[in-house]
């Protein structure tokens, strides 16, 4: 079968098309023939070597981590999937270093492998994995919120959404409306602020700004109840202006950031402020089954879809065109990099 792999980190060069062998499933695993793999940050900086030891060997790998296809086989002691069953997956590299999408067949545990509900598509299922999971987490992590999602779920709520035309900020978007809550989200363009309110945002906000606190405030008097941040450092000082006694920052990223966040100690005291830091890695699988449940039922529903008239505009690639993949996420393309792969039948 057709696989990129790359056998050093360094930059989207290290990445070529090859030919491995298809694995067969092992006990409680599933093979998955690819049609569509997506591309997220996580990819390219794995592949780049960040947080790897300088100069360590690697085994072959095969990059990316979302995905979705078509059962192809199952292995012993595996219900409730059969060949020919259309699936997501979740955090797919993760399991090892053969494991990536960016191949034609992946073979992982049936734990990470997700029924692709009818009315969705696999641009959907690879393009909203990481994104989404991520949101899910950061949409449920409040101490007076819910710990699932649904329809109603958010209800009376405020969701703030730092960067809501980003790829985890829209998935946020849209997530929240499904649930029921009011959305506000800032943006740092007239085309982002297009985006955002594809989305769903009923109010979006540009920055920068030294009003966005007063702005956000007159949308919410009372503070927002929850804000989903990609920008941590940078917004530290906004949150202690937005936030209602008892709110959440859910964080998944320091852009724009020095890697060092200051908080003022009294100021979130008399808040009674929750931080919540996020990465899907070590999350804990009941929280990744539980968000892969909900983003299901949003899918299908209808409520959390790609395409630029849900705010994410879609770029394609061939699969031997996957480090030119890699090079328009890194370099910070608006939308989802997706890399067809084989063919949806």
């Amino acid at each position: 079968m057709k696989a990129v792999v790359y056998r050093r980190h360094g930059g989207p060069e290290v990445l070529e098309l090859s030919e491995r062998a298809v694995a067969d499933p092992g006990p409680g695993e599933v093979r998955v023939r690819v049609v569509v793999s997506a591309v997220n940050p996580t990819d390219w900086k794995a592949r780049s070597g960040l947080r790897a030891e300088p100069g360590a060997e690697i085994p072959e790998t095969v990059p990316n981590q979302d995905g979705a296809g078509v059962v192809d086989a199952v292995g012993p002691d595996v219900d409730g999937f059969a060949p020919g069953d259309r699936v997501w997956l979740i955090i797919a590299g993760a399991y090892g270093p053969a494991s990536g999408t960016a191949q034609e067949y992946t073979v992982l545990p049936a734990a990470k492998v997700v029924r692709l509900p009818d009315g969705a598509g696999f641009d959907e299922g690879a393009g909203l994995g990481i994104p989404a999971l991520t949101a899910h987490r950061a949409l449920t992590v409040a101490e007076d919120g819910p710990s699932r999602l649904s329809p109603g779920a958010l209800a009376g709520r405020t969701v703030l959404v730092s960067g809501g035309a980003g790829a985890v900020g829209n998935a946020a978007v849209q997530l929240a409306r499904w649930a029921g809550a009011t959305v506000i989200a800032t943006v740092s363009s007239a085309e982002k602020e297009a985006l955002a309110r594809a989305a769903g945002a009923q109010h979006v906000l540009r920055y920068p700004d030294p009003s966005l606190g007063t702005r956000i405030r007159s949308i919410a008097p009372d503070g927002v109840d929850l804000v989903v941040e990609v920008a941590m450092g940078v917004n530290a000082k906004l949150h202690t202006e937005v936030l209602r006694p008892r709110g959440t920052v859910a964080t998944y990223g320091d852009d724009r950031g020095t890697g060092t966040i200051s908080l003022d100690f009294g100021t979130n005291l008399w808040l009674n402020a929750r931080y919540q830091f996020l990465v899907l890695y070590t999350v804990g699988e009941d929280k990744l089954r539980a968000g892969a449940e909900d983003i299901t039922a949003a899918m299908a529903d209808g409520a959390l879809r790609l395409g630029e008239d849900r705010g994410v505009p879609v770029h394609r690639f061939p699969l031997a065109e996957t480090a030119k993949a890699h090079a328009a996420s890194e370099d910070g393309i608006t939308g989802k990099v997706l890399i067809d792969v084989g063919p949806a039948d």
